[in-house]
């Protein structure tokens, strides 16, 4: 089962805001804590690979998947409301096999993804007892909602789904296709409302935030992609 911006450019604006960027660390190393590697519970494919990275004159992660799956969380402790995500990303080779409609094609060269701490009351009877289960698995706090914004292949933007694994992550398409590729891209999301609109089925109320995660997997279509991700910025 599958799970799991731009600096503040002034004190007066830091203040105001009190936005909380997620730096990565050290360029020629591995993304500092509290970043960290997670995969599915007893994982046994090859996990995406993670490193620091300066590139076009920013600070910058290299996402790289290969017939891999894998996830670079940053937990937010204790969670936090959240009103905005900002971050700038970069696709440099997409997964043309990627399908995110069917199981078969559940792979994204990237993504940015929101964890929220849904009550579990608010999860459909089914869905929490499979949930209790998989939680029981893993030694990641595993959410029970969660939001993935996508750059995808073939996807039109705007399109909003469910995983094809499990309706507790759900989709909604940034970017799509080539047209882009190799350049710098900035995105700003209302995470109030991407939740209403994708969870809205089962809460009316916005949780707090617990973490954000970055990812790309290819272990379903056997694919590979690469991406970058920069200046990813908290907005309280």
């Amino acid at each position: 089962m599958k799970w799991l911006g731009i600096l503040c450019i002034g004190f007066a604006f830091q203040v105001a805001r009190a936005d909380t960027p997620l730096p990565f660390g050290v360029a020629g190393s591995a993304p500092a804590a509290p970043w960290h590697v997670a995969g599915l519970p007893k994982q046994s494919k090859p996990f995406t690979k993670f490193s620091v990275i300066d590139l076009d004159g920013r600070r910058a992660l290299r996402v790289e998947a290969s017939s891999s799956y894998g996830n670079l969380v940053h937990p937010l402790t204790p969670a936090r409301p959240v009103a905005q995500l900002r971050w700038q990303w970069r696709a440099d080779e997409l997964i043309e096999a990627d399908d995110l409609r069917t199981k078969a094609g559940d792979d994204t060269a990237l993504k940015v993804c929101v964890f929220f701490d849904l009550p579990l009351d608010k999860v459909p009877f089914v869905e929490r007892q499979l949930l209790r289960v998989v939680r029981s698995q893993s030694t990641e706090p595993l959410p029970a909602a969660t939001v993935c914004y996508v750059w995808d292949a073939h996807l039109p933007v705007g399109t909003a789904i469910p995983s094809a694994f499990t309706k507790r992550l759900r989709y909604k398409v940034l970017e799509s296709g080539p047209a882009r590729l190799h350049q710098w891209t900035t995105e700003r999301r209302n995470l109030a409302a991407d939740f209403i609109e994708l969870f809205g089925d089962e809460s009316t109320e916005v949780p707090a935030v617990t973490g954000v995660a970055l990812g790309a997997d290819a272990d379903n279509t056997q694919g590979h992609s690469l991406a970058h991700v920069a200046d990813v910025v908290i907005e309280p």
